[in-house]
């Protein structure tokens, strides 16, 4: 059994208790996906499965993702450019320290993926809308699993807002 990781094939850990997270940075050296709370509040963790669904890989054991692809931050940028997101974060100062930047940019992909499916948020108003807008409101709500202890969210949702303007249809 194998995990697709960043476009390798991985095998999956002899030992069934090793988390996603634990499999990344200690058996695989990816150090961009970082251990913060390890217990699935603060969204440091965060990683892509299967292209656009975001998951916390503290809390997921490396062997439910067999056959499946993950995307770390590592794994955003092509042919030596850094990807249209991670640029964005550059651009508008989404980061002081850093921690958190991994983490907050692959959740905003999975959240811009779970706004071109029509998935409700808490504060989504019409839940019957064929698309949902990306407001203020639906921002914040969407990446609030999402923290920074320096307090760069402007930038970060600077950020986000650009990328996704870029992005949308």
């Amino acid at each position: 059994m194998t995990i697709n990781i960043n476009g390798a094939d991985t095998p999956v850990p002899a030992d069934p208790r090793v988390s996603l997270l634990d499999l990344l940075r200690e058996h695989l050296h990816l150090s961009g996906t970082k251990k913060g709370c390890n217990q699935g509040a603060c969204g440091a963790c965060t990683v892509l499965v299967d292209g656009d669904r975001r998951i916390l890989s503290c809390m997921a054991l490396a062997v439910q993702y067999a056959g499946h692809a993950v995307t770390t931050v590592e794994g955003l940028a092509a042919d030596g450019a850094l990807h249209p997101l991670q640029q964005a974060f550059v651009e508008h100062d989404g980061f002081q320290c850093g921690y958190c930047t991994p983490g907050q940019i692959c959740s905003a992909i999975g959240m811009q993926a779970e706004l071109r499916r029509g998935v409700p948020s808490y504060v989504t108003g019409d839940l019957a809308a064929p698309s949902i807008a990306l407001s203020h409101d639906e921002l914040r709500e969407r990446m609030s699993g999402n923290l920074c202890r320096c307090g760069a969210y402007n930038g970060i949702a600077a950020a986000i807002v650009e990328h996704h303007g870029k992005e949308a249809p």
